[in-house]
């Protein structure tokens, strides 16, 4: 099979999703002397386009783990505005140090169906968004080793590919229901209404929240109002250079301390070829 050029897609709400697709994605592209683009899949203008691929392309396709599959306000988009067209994938996935459950085979199984042909798959652990505490500058240096390490025997089962390859097995399944988020009691939590609050005394209102923000659910104009939907993935936290940004929602909150008593032994990478 002939490639002739290698695509990093992804969407990345905080930053860890990005590093860890572009990292494979470049090796992958000096290994097969390719060049090689970059797509970003999180801001709602972006997926409002239809990205196309042939039968010549390599694309490194990545989503983070949202309670144990992909970010479901997100699934339309990535079913709808991904057509493969032949075109070889490397799914990868991203979990803060819990599990990743069933996202990898869910992104698996969505690109399959999207006209792709995974060549392998990978789950990768990132710096939790909600804290911290758990796995801290992750993806680091020796998580980066690792992920050269897959793109080189990518590389290598890509060059060798005569024909259309079976889809890469993985652990999971695509149809299982989401992680249920348990309190320090352990009991069920429900925090799908919880949204940012503002610290007015520290905004400098730049507007950066609700420019960034996947949902576009922050109002540019009065960035202390969220009237649209919020998926709890961090961005306006994380990106506000103001610290600015915060949740106080009490079950939110015991979810995340629940994390952070039961979840910090490291995780290890897993990867499928």
């Amino acid at each position: 099979m002939e490639i002739r050029k290698v695509w990093a897609l992804y969407y990345s709400a905080t930053g860890t999703t990005d590093k860890a697709v572009n990292t494979i994605a470049e090796e992958l592209a000096a290994k097969l002397d390719l060049p090689m683009e970059r797509i970003g899949f999180a801001r709602p203008a972006e997926r409002e386009k239809e990205y196309s691929f042939t039968k010549t392309d390599l694309v490194v396709v990545g989503t983070p783990t949202y309670a144990g599959k992909m970010p479901n306000k997100l699934l339309p988009d990535f079913r709808e505005k991904l057509k493969g067209g032949g075109a070889l994938t490397v799914p990868v996935v991203l979990f803060g140090n819990r599990s990743y459950d069933n996202s990898l085979a869910e992104l698996c199984a969505v690109l399959e169906a999207d006209g792709f042909h995974t060549v392998a798959a990978g789950a990768f652990v990132g710096q939790h968004a909600f804290t911290d505490k758990l796995a801290e500058g992750r993806p680091d240096w020796d998580d980066k080793r690792q992920m050269r390490e897959f793109a080189d025997q990518i590389a290598v089962k890509a060059k060798n590919l005569t024909d259309i390859p079976a889809p890469v097995s993985v652990p999971g399944a695509p149809d299982a229901p989401y992680y249920v988020p348990e309190g320090t009691d352990g009991q069920p939590v429900k925090f799908l209404k919880a949204k940012p609050k503002t610290d007015l005394s520290k905004c400098c209102n730049c507007g950066a929240c609700a420019r960034l923000c996947p949902m576009g659910a922050i109002d540019p104009q009065n960035v202390a109002e969220v009237p649209g939907i919020c998926i709890k993935c961090q961005c306006c936290v994380r990106k506000c250079t103001h610290g600015a940004k915060y949740f106080d929602d009490e079950a939110f909150l015991s979810h995340v301390a629940m994390l952070e008593q039961n979840f910090q032994e490291p995780k290890r990478n897993e990867v499928f070829l």
